[in-house]
């Protein structure tokens, strides 16, 4: 399987990266970003490019892929509903549309978030906007696509987020995962599991287009 991955520098990111380089069924593993992840492995290959919303001039080096993991997501704290469409949905499209013309065979998953709205009526800016980003994607002609919805996702193996504030608000929380974890498991899952799964499924599909952070477990 040759496997391709935007926003392999965040931390889901980092957590299926490194879950694709040790699996025996991934051939190959082209990551795009507008940064470099900074590991080296004979699988891995790393395509730098500044304005993902434009991938004309790498058009060429987009195809041929069997999977598509897209892991490239803001927060939406602090961000007028202008700013965070722009990322969430715009950006996204706008890859997937190119990836679904250059790769028609191409199992696309999508990473969103516990709480996405499919109705797209939530008064709640982002879960409205993830929810139209995920129908939008699901009419899209890939041979499939899936939405991942993760609720809690503890780091493992080092991975860690780029945002400073969410760095430390990991930190503070550290105490509470493993309680969380045992407490909560329909509610928490790692990088490492959510990493497994969306290989899982993009190897052999699923009956549901939509999983929910409790089937996360079930994969």
């Amino acid at each position: 399987m040759r496997v391709l991955i935007f926003g392999a520098t965040g931390m889901v990111g980092q957590g299926v990266l490194r879950e694709c380089l040790l699996d025996p069924d991934v051939e190959s593993v082209v990551t795009v970003g507008r940064s470099a992840t900074g590991q080296q492995h004979p699988k891995l290959r790393e395509i730098v490019h500044p304005d993902l919303l434009d991938l004309s001039s790498i058009q060429s080096e987009l195809s041929g892929f069997d999977a598509c993991f897209f892991c490239l997501g803001v927060s939406s704290a602090g961000m007028s509903e202008e700013n965070y469409r722009h990322i969430t949905y715009d950006l996204t499209l706008s890859v997937a549309r190119t990836l679904s013309r250059t790769n028609p065979g191409m199992t696309f998953i999508y990473v969103s978030g516990f709480g996405a709205d499919s109705t797209e009526q939530s008064r709640t800016m982002w879960a409205r906007v993830r929810g139209q980003t995920e129908n939008e994607l699901l009419r899209l002609p890939f041979r499939a696509a899936y939405i991942f919805r993760p609720a809690a996702i503890l780091p493992r193996n080092g991975n860690s987020s780029k945002t400073t504030l969410t760095r430390l608000a990991y930190i503070l929380a550290w105490p509470f995962f493993s309680i969380l974890e045992r407490w909560l498991p329909n509610y928490v899952t790692t990088t490492e599991k959510l990493g497994r799964a969306m290989i899982k499924v993009a190897k052999q599909g699923t009956s549901k287009s939509v999983i929910e952070s409790k089937d996360i477990h079930g994969i």
